[in-house]
């Protein structure tokens, strides 16, 4: 997921023991202690532009020892800590507690406390620094400090600013009492502070952003009772109050769940002009703290059992950005499904209202699978009707503009954009086994069993109308990609399928992941299925942890890659779910079992990926240094884990759900009540010991089969799986 416009590679190292706050489309990296370090990815950034890339405290020049960090909401933390010593001092006796909140900037409430019977004087400065660096160039490792950024000391405030890329940052001081000293130094601001015997001093630092030359205050600014942080409370009061609760004797469960629950939240993306509307969901701080295409569509759907409204407010949002015309720089063609949206100045574009980059050849077909999925579940059936025409037009694109040779292919249209445009999109992320990178264009795997899902999705939509043209025409859309694809990507020698095909029509012929994707989409044949999944569950491919990116025996392999080794923990889970799908339950339980030990390694939280190195070499994940944490598709894998164990397979339309759980041995009892189902919710209770489930306030007219659903149409197993009706 490197995303965006100019650059090939991964994003920039954030160092171990950092710190991540969330709010909206604004974040902040520090230490552990508070400061952030010019020289690192440390920074506060709003607008896709770091406002501040040096925010270091000190007193009487010195650091301050880091004793605890208390996080509080994901936008708000505590950070506890010390001064050094004063001469003649055993132990320093001086408490400093800085009380952080992001959003829309920065707002740090700042206390010092002396433990002494004697008063205490201190020089208390803080260093600040601006580079007003684009997102990009800090993540990619091209940050150059912009020739026109001035620094300029007014009263008790210092403000940097940009005349090209009309951003900046004006920070102020507030301190009662206290005079903030002339400043020599422009990047300083500096207290002389007394604090009595067992007394403290408090002060208030803010980072007003200024974007388009117009400054605004932080949402929480002093005294915290800001219209967006009274907003922002109760967005995720009323989160918290409507989501389905999950009680369960498995301790270790309940952790990794609550903290999916409380990351997703962290990560949706409300218009701040149009609060009423349905959120979003960012793809994950702190590099993609915006929406997505890929990434916000897969989210949704494997969160949608949580929470149906992120797959609403993404597929509106991404409505409305569809494309309308050919513009080769941002790669928009009509009815084409962004890639990601961004806000970050560029040198054709200063506004602020976000400008679109649609270099991706999946959002597409996985724009029209969410619609259809929401459509299985009898979810937002107004919404999933006015949408239906964005579906059509997204199909279009694929038909008219994508198809060649009866596949989905992609080939960026400048050299500015993304080289590789499916999930694994790193320059060097498609190669053949003996380690030779792919040359575009490309037809991926993966890709054409989403175009197949959505034509089944597509087909259905059609059935339920009494619009047989239309239902015929995808069906035997579907029908030929199915045919199709089993012959030419398949490898009869390896026993399966290609990575893709490259520009001169060659299979890919790595063993990797991508494969997997295509059980979660159905397009696999059912006597190949299981050569697939042995290749997937072989010590080559299953770490433990989770299913490598690439095979541990192919040319490319690195178990310290971004996408040729690694263990992406939403890639392991719709390989699960296709495993699954095909009735590989034994192997899908292997991988949902792996996973959720590797959140618990993790604290409860998966973060984006992870090393690929076997669970016998290292008996706990190794971090992968770059991944962002929390990140959507990552915080939304336990959610689509629960569900493929439960094997919750819905066809409302048809008045019809399957729900035959197979929980693991040791896993426990789980009990869902206000599960959203039918435009209703409903009450779940799954028993590891009987495999029984216990279901109440399903609809009348919805009927309850506790069993495995059976194959679906076109001898395509189901199981939860994309498109399926």
């Amino acid at each position: 997921m490197t995303g965006g416009w100019t650059f090939e590679g991964q994003p920039s190292a954030i160092g171990g023991g950092a710190m991540t706050l969330v709010a909206g489309g604004s974040f902040c990296v520090s230490a552990r202690s508070g400061d952030i370090f010019p020289g690192s990815a440390h920074g506060i950034y709003y607008a896709d532009t770091r406002l501040l890339s040096h925010w270091e405290l000190r007193i009487d020049d010195g650091p301050i020892e880091e004793l605890q960090v208390l996080p509080g909401e994901p936008y708000h933390a505590t950070f506890v800590g010390r001064a050094k010593p004063r001469p003649g001092q055993a132990e320093s006796t001086l408490l400093v507690v800085r009380d952080r909140y992001v959003g829309g900037g920065l707002s740090e409430d700042l206390t010092i406390r002396n433990m002494s019977h004697e008063p205490a004087g201190c020089m208390v400065t803080l260093h600040v620094g601006s580079d007003v660096c684009d997102l990009f160039e800090v993540k990619t490792h091209r940050v150059h400090w912009v020739a026109d950024v001035t620094t300029a000391a007014e009263e008790r405030s210092l403000r940097m600013f940009s005349v090209s890329k009309g951003r900046g940052v004006r920070v102020v001081a507030k301190a009662d009492g206290t005079p903030v000293l002339p400043v020599l130094n422009p990047r300083l601001i500096i207290f002389r502070v007394v604090v009595p015997p067992r007394g403290e001093w408090t002060a208030c630092v803010q980072a007003n952003p200024i974007i388009d030359g117009a400054e605004t205050e932080p949402w929480y600014s002093e005294k915290r009772l800001s219209p967006a942080l009274v907003r922002r409370a109760g967005q995720l009061f009323e989160w918290d109050r409507r989501l389905p609760k999950v009680t369960t004797t498995n301790t270790a469960l309940a952790g990794i769940l609550r903290q999916s629950h409380n990351d997703l939240g962290a990560l949706r993306l409300f218009d701040p002009e149009h609060p009423e509307l349905p959120p979003t969901v960012a793809a994950g701080a702190p590099w993609f703290m915006t929406l997505f295409g890929r990434d916000s569509l897969l989210t949704a759907w494997m969160a949608l059992a949580l929470d149906p409204e992120l797959a609403h407010g993404t597929l509106t949002r991404l409505a409305a950005l569809q494309g309308t015309k050919i513009d080769p720089l941002t790669e928009e063609e009509p009815g084409k499904i962004m890639h990601e949206l961004r806000y970050g100045a560029r040198q054709d574009d200063t506004s602020s209202g976000g400008h679109a980059y649609y270099g991706s050849v999946d959002a597409s077909p996985l724009f029209v699978i969410l619609l259809g999925e929401l459509r299985r579940w009898g979810l937002h059936r107004a919404a999933v009707e006015r949408l239906l025409p964005h579906a059509d037009a997204a199909l279009e694109w694929i038909e008219r503009y994508g198809m060649r040779d009866g596949f989905l292919w992609y080939q960026r249209k400048t050299d500015q954009g993304l080289l590789n445009q499916g999930w694994k999109d790193s320059f060097d992320g498609i190669n053949f086994a003996d380690g030779t990178i792919a040359r575009p264009p490309i037809a991926l795997a993966e890709v054409q069993g989403y175009v197949y899902a959505a034509c089944i999705a597509r087909h259905y939509f059609a059935k339920e109308a009494g619009d047989t043209e239309t239902e015929r025409r995808y069906r035997e859309r579907a029908a030929e990609l199915r045919a199709r694809f089993n012959e030419r990507f398949w490898l009869p020698d390896r026993g399966y399928f290609a990575v893709g095909l490259d520009h001169e029509g060659r299979p890919i012929d790595a063993l990797a992941s991508n494969m997997g994707h295509c059980l979660w989409s159905g397009i696999v044949d059912r006597d190949k299925a299981a050569a697939v999944a042995e290749h997937l569950l072989s010590p080559r491919m299953f770490t433990g942890f989770g299913i490598r990116t690439l095979a541990s025996d192919m040319g490319a392999y690195n178990p310290m890659s971004y996408h040729n080794g690694s263990v992406w923990p939403h890639d392991s889970a719709l390989v699960a779910s296709g495993l699954m799908r095909y009735g590989f339950v034994e192997g899908a339980q292997r991988v949902a079992t792996g996973l959720f030990d590797a959140a618990r390694a993790f604290g409860d939280r998966l973060p984006e990926l992870f090393c690929g190195f076997d669970r016998g070499e290292f008996h706990v994940p190794v971090p992968y240094p770059t991944s962002c944490s929390p990140q959507a598709w990552a915080s939304a894998t336990p959610i689509q884990l629960i569900r493929l164990l439960l094997r919750v397979d819905p066809w409302v339309p048809h008045r019809k759900v399957w729900i035959a759980p197979v929980l693991p041995r040791g896993f426990g009892h789980l009990r869902i009540s206000g599960f959203p189902l039918a435009g209703g919710r409903v009450d779940l209770e799954a028993r590891e010991d009987s495999g029984e489930v216990y279901v109440s306030g399903l609809p009348e007219e919805v009927r309850l089969i506790a069993e495995a659903r059976p194959p679906a149409a076109f001898g395509k197993p189901s199981g939860g799986a994309p498109g399926a009706g």
